[in-house]
């Protein structure tokens, strides 16, 4: 993975059709999409359930991006090595989920992963003030973690902005997790977030066998963001 800070759009298999999820990761990038962020939630850490390592290792031949593995689940250290044999290339790991962060992303680190932390809309970016050197990605909650199509927290761009500032020139990705579509994704780009995750602003009006609805998704929401850039 070459670190770049264009725009790049990362749908949310959790919007996909669950029983053909490897039909679904092959339209989406075939249709445009960067990266293939994959939710997984535990019904302790957060209020849902979805899937497992197993269901990351079924996925990952038929994904030729990146496979961006977002762990919303607490205790989170006894399930990486899982994650990462599964093929994941990034792991994000909650600043909220354990006691040990700066071990969490060690851990991830040494799995041959990149490590990302995520912060739910209440937590404030100066707690991973002293992680950032650890870090490869920030990822900034702008719903409350747990359920798809839930509507974009606003307040959530002001945090953007202070980790552009902290983050300095460090390699590290900004990704937004919620609520993401063509017409909040410029508050969020111009504030110097890299990576959107998009679930039902993608897979709306489209599926595996008629995709092209994928790809103008794709594009209504990477051409926003760019404008708004400019």
């Amino acid at each position: 993975m070459k670190f770049d800070r264009a725009i790049k759009i990362a749908p949310s298999i959790l919007a996909a059709d669950f029983a053909d999820f490897g039909a679904e990761c092959r339209a989406i990038e075939a249709e445009g999409c960067d990266w293939v962020h994959v939710d997984v939630m535990d019904g302790h850490f957060v209020p849902n359930i979805t899937f497992g390592p197993q269901v990351c290792r079924a996925i990952r031949p038929h994904v030729n991006t990146v496979m961006d593995v977002h762990l919303m689940i607490a205790p989170v250290d006894p399930f990486l090595a899982a994650f990462g044999a599964a093929g994941a290339d990034i792991i994000t790991v909650h600043q909220e989920a354990g006691p040990h962060l700066d071990r969490t992303l060690q851990a991830i680190r040494d799995l041959g992963a990149k490590a990302g932390v995520a912060l739910n809309p209440a937590t404030a970016p100066e707690t991973i003030e002293y992680v950032l050197d650890r870090i490869d990605l920030v990822c900034v909650m702008t719903v409350n973690p747990g359920f798809g199509g839930q509507s974009f927290i606003e307040a959530m761009a002001p945090k953007v902005r202070r980790l552009r500032e902290m983050i300095g020139e460090r390699p590290v990705h900004i990704e937004i997790d919620g609520g993401v579509t063509a017409e909040t994704a410029p508050l969020v780009a111009a504030a110097g977030a890299d990576v959107l995750v998009a679930g039902s602003a993608v897979f709306k009006g489209g599926s595996a066998a008629n995709p092209a609805p994928y790809g103008k998704n794709i594009r209504a929401i990477r051409d926003s963001a760019e404008a708004a850039r400019k």
